[in-house]
């Protein structure tokens, strides 16, 4: 089977693995790698793109470069111990040490008068609503992409993680990753586990973090006040579809499940329609005096989907 090439798939080049740690300092001094995709002409909202586990930024070149061509400024950095970001592979000394990071991207990158998006896959999704009920200075709008708020692991996984996190927190575990679970376009799959800066792997710390931050998210979900999407892929097996269902009970949010379309819906062939439909649910909310609109029933309906 042929690798593919980037524009059949949001990966990274060997060129893009070779390049230099960014030195783009998080609030402890880690250096975070940062990618940047520019609109042509006046930009009309700022959007931080938060990353999966064990991925990076590069894997959103695809995402990037279609929202930039909307008319918004993108930026994406790697986690800490991802990609070409500084710190321990696939580790985090606390949860908080992410929401750090967000904060001080999203104030890098946040224009006065400019509505300010944070976007989050998979773990970033996570990252992203637990900074988003936190009490740090809040974006305008969130897009979550199949957000974890269920495990999909044997409970024994669930327990022991706890307590490998405190006695051997550098251990590190395989993600229960398989090809075919990411997207039904194989290519996909090829592409991520033969790029050199995904690590299908992380840390017990790391593992142990998740689980707790699961928790956490579903403990503070009323705290949520920002319009919210929630996308979601129906035969998703990765992140249980029905775990997103409860952000579909509260006010300000708008959940889609696409049928058929697995882990990774932006890199799907429907891939592209996906971001349109973001686009448009933010042009929903954000009308032409450039603040975000309040939240109308059914306004911003994604494309191939299925309103929850």
């Amino acid at each position: 089977m042929a690798v593919p090439t980037k524009s059949q798939t949001d990966s990274t080049t060997d060129a893009e693995a070779a390049l230099p740690r960014s030195k783009w300092p998080a609030a402890d001094g880690t250096p975070l790698h940062v990618r940047e995709w520019v609109a042509s002409g006046e930009p009309w909202a700022d959007l931080l793109i938060v990353h999966g586990i064990g991925e990076h930024s590069g894997r959103y070149e695809r995402t990037g470069r279609l929202l930039a061509a909307a008319g918004i400024h993108v930026q994406a950095f790697d986690l800490r111990g991802h990609g070409l970001s500084g710190g321990r592979r696939v580790y985090v000394r606390r949860w908080d040490d992410f929401l750090d990071d967000v904060e001080v991207r999203l104030a890098a990158i946040r224009e006065p008068g400019r509505p300010l998006v944070l976007f989050g896959h998979s773990m970033g999704a996570l990252i992203a609503l637990t900074y988003a009920c936190s009490d740090r200075p809040a974006p305008d709008l969130l897009v979550l992409s199949a957000p974890p708020l269920q495990a999909a692991v044997p409970g024994w996984q669930r327990v022991l993680a706890p307590i490998l996190g405190r006695v051997a927190p550098t251990v590190v575990l395989a993600n229960p990753i398989t090809a075919d679970q990411l997207a039904r376009d194989p290519a996909v799959g090829v592409a991520y586990f033969a790029d050199p800066l995904v690590q299908p792997r992380s840390t017990a710390r790391l593992g142990a973090q998740l689980f707790s931050a699961m928790k956490r998210a579903n403990a503070q979900l009323g705290q949520l006040k920002i319009p919210t999407l929630v996308i979601h892929g129906g035969e998703d097996t990765l992140v249980p579809t029905a775990g997103s269902e409860v952000l579909a009970t509260l006010p300000g949010v708008e959940r889609r499940v696409f049928p058929g379309l697995h882990h990774e819906t932006l890199n799907e062939p429907e891939g592209p329609e996906v971001v349109a439909g973001i686009v448009e649910w933010l042009r929903a909310h954000v009308p032409s005096s450039g603040q975000p609109a309040a939240r109308e029933p059914g306004a911003g309906r994604l494309p191939s989907g299925k309103l929850a």
